[in-house]
C-alpha cells in the first residue's frame, strides 16, 4: 500500500495524532502533594517539642490562676490573723500563712496577677521602643545607625537593675513606673537582636528584587524586611518575659516594685526574707513560682527558636 506525502506531512503536523495514551498521561501526571504553609509546620514542630510544650501548658495554668484568683482563692489575700503567723501547710491553708497571718495561696495567686501584668506591660513597652529603633539602624545605615547604638552602647553600660533602680526612683514607686523603668533596660538588647537581622535581610536578593520594581522604603520595611526578622523577635519576647518576672520581683523584693498591700511574688519574698532564719518556709511558694514560671519562659523561647529558626517569609511574586 502506498502512502501519500501529503497525507504523512499533515499527520506528523496534527496535535490529536500525538496525544499521550491516557495510562501514560496519569502517570507522569500522578497526584500532587501541596506543601504545608510555614506556620504549619512551625505549629508542628513546636507542638513535638515536649518541653517547650510542658512549659507552655505551665504557664497557661499560671494565667489561667491569675484571671481567676478573685473567684478561687479561699481567703481574702489581705485578711490578717495573728493567731497564725508563720505556719506552715495546715487544713484552711495550704500552703500556710506569713508573718501577718495572710494565707499564703491567696497571696500567690493574687501576686501572679500583679507580676504578670507588669512583666506584660514591661515586654510591650520594650517592644514599642526597641522596634522601630532597631529597623531603621539596620535599614537606613550611616550616621542614623551610628547614634542610635552609640546610645543603646552607653545604656549597656549601667548594670541592669542599677539603671531600673534609678529610673524607679526618679519616677516614683507605682506600677506603671516600674513598667517603663524595667522596659528601658530591655531596649538595648533587643534592638541589637533587631538591627542583626535587619542587616542580614537587607542583603537578599529578593530586597534588591524589590527595590528595582520601586516599591517605596515604608512599605519595603514593613512587608518584606518585618516579616522575615519577626522569628527572632518573637523569641526575644519569650525570653524577656522571664527577665522582666525576675527584674519586677528583684525591685519588690529591694522595696522599689510593688508596694504593700498589694501582693507580688517579690513582694511575698520581702516579708518572708525577714524571718528566714526562724521561719524558712514562706519564701518556698514565691520563690519556686518565680523559679518555675521563669524557666517556662525560657523552655518556651527556645522551643519557639527550634520551631522558627528555618521558616523565612518569601513575598510574592520575588525570589531568592
Amino acid at each position: 500500500m502506498r502512502v501519500n506525502p501529503i497525507e504523512q506531512a499533515a499527520e506528523a503536523f496534527n496535535p490529536a495524532a500525538h496525544q499521550p495514551l491516557p495510562d501514560v498521561e496519569l502517570a507522569i501526571a500522578g497526584p500532587q502533594v501541596e506543601s504545608p504553609p510555614p506556620w504549619r509546620r512551625v505549629v508542628h514542630r513546636f507542638a513535638h517539642n515536649r518541653s517547650a510544650m510542658t512549659a507552655l501548658g505551665f504557664l497557661a495554668f499560671v494565667v489561667l490562676v491569675a484571671l481567676l484568683a478573685p473567684w478561687i482563692a479561699p481567703h481574702n489575700p489581705d485578711h490578717q490573723n495573728t493567731r497564725l503567723i508563720n505556719r506552715g501547710p495546715m487544713a484552711g491553708h495550704w500552703l500556710g500563712t506569713d508573718d501577718l497571718g495572710r494565707d499564703l495561696l491567696s497571696r500567690l495567686m493574687f501576686g501572679a496577677r500583679i507580676s504578670l501584668q507588669v512583666s506584660l506591660e514591661i515586654v510591650v513597652l520594650a517592644v514599642a521602643m526597641a522596634l522601630p529603633l532597631g529597623l531603621i539602624a539596620g535599614y537606613a545605615g550611616g550616621w542614623l545607625d551610628s547614634v542610635i547604638m552609640r546610645v543603646m552602647d552607653a545604656l549597656f553600660t549601667f548594670p541592669p537593675l542599677l539603671l531600673a533602680l534609678a529610673v524607679a526612683a526618679l519616677l516614683g514607686h507605682n506600677l506603671t513606673t516600674i513598667s517603663i523603668a524595667i522596659s528601658i533596660v530591655f531596649v538595648p538588647g533587643f534592638v541589637r537582636v533587631l538591627r542583626g537581622q535587619v542587616l542580614a535581610v537587607r542583603e537578599e536578593t529578593f530586597i534588591e528584587a524589590a527595590r528595582s520594581m520601586g516599591i517605596s522604603e515604608r512599605r519595603m520595611l514593613g512587608k518584606h524586611v518585618l516579616p522575615n526578622v519577626a522569628a527572632p523577635a518573637i523569641v526575644q519576647v519569650a525570653v524577656f518575659f522571664g527577665y522582666a518576672l525576675l527584674t519586677e520581683t528583684g525591685l519588690s523584693f529591694l522595696g522599689f516594685g510593688v508596694q504593700p498591700p498589694h501582693a507580688s511574688w517579690g513582694t511575698m519574698l520581702e516579708s518572708a526574707y525577714n524571718f528566714i532564719l526562724d521561719k524558712p518556709w514562706p519564701l518556698f511558694p514565691p520563690g519556686l513560682a518565680i523559679f518555675l514560671t521563669v524557666l517556662a519562659f525560657n523552655l518556651v523561647g527556645d522551643g519557639l527558636r527550634d520551631s522558627l529558626g528555618r521558616e523565612t517569609y518569601m513575598p510574592k511574586g520575588l525570589g531568592r
